[in-house]
């Protein structure tokens, strides 16, 4: 632990996973929006890619951070670190899940990603992440997490693992809710990620009963 915040270093503020996961969220929202306003299907192309990325990597690392936090606030936040008001909590760990479950469930098509290329998916973001972190501590000497500073080498290694089984899983757990909300699973509807027209012919933003995000 420190007793002072320490300097900025390399990858201080951008090795964490909040500044990744919520670069990618606001990707993902920000495509939504212009796909809306433009009527683009490719924008609706690009921002329906991104989620499928975005919206599992949101929900996990909320449930973490949760699940984390509720056991000992110690374990995600430094002790150097100023506590966060609670506005200001959820609005990092809970707001951006929700509202892209709620986009995914409710204004979006069905995902067509299948369990091994999720896995994949899951499986580079989560190594990605781990070099990065490893780089980092090696020039800046800490972790951006106090968990990362408990767990040995060989732990941290586990616990990445976990957590890109964890991503695919919950890329798995989001598609058979949104088959339970929809009444439909990915193998009996026609629309693919990138749609934005459904089994309809698309008729532009207002006419089409797609919403800001969505395209379905």
């Amino acid at each position: 632990m420190y007793d002072d915040p320490p300097p900025m270093t390399l990858g201080l503020s951008d090795e964490t996973a909040e500044m990744i996961r919520l670069s990618l969220a606001t990707a993902t929202f920000a495509f939504g929006l212009l796909a809306d306003i433009f009527a683009s299907p490719r924008l609706f192309l690009a921002k329906n890619a991104l989620s499928v990325a975005s919206a599992p990597l949101e929900v996990l690392i909320s449930l973490l951070y949760w699940s984390l936090r509720t056991i000992d606030p110690a374990l995600v936040m430094p002790e150097w670190a100023p506590p966060l008001d609670m506005r200001a909590d959820l609005s990092f760990h809970a707001v951006p899940a929700i509202v892209l479950a709620i986009d995914l469930l409710f204004l979006s098509p069905p995902w067509t990603i299948e369990a091994l290329p999720a896995f994949a998916l899951s499986a580079t973001t989560a190594l990605a992440y781990y070099a990065w972190v490893e780089l980092c501590h090696s020039r800046n000497g800490f972790y951006p997490y106090p968990l990362f500073e408990q767990l040995s080498p060989a732990g941290r290694v586990a616990l990445f693992v976990g957590c890109a089984v964890a991503m695919a899983l919950s890329t798995a757990g989001l598609k058979r809710v949104y088959g339970w909300v929809n009444g439909a699973t990915v193998g009996e509807d026609e629309e693919r990620p990138g749609s934005v027209k459904g089994k309809e012919e698309y008729k532009g933003v207002w006419g089409s009963g797609m919403s800001a995000g969505g395209g379905r």
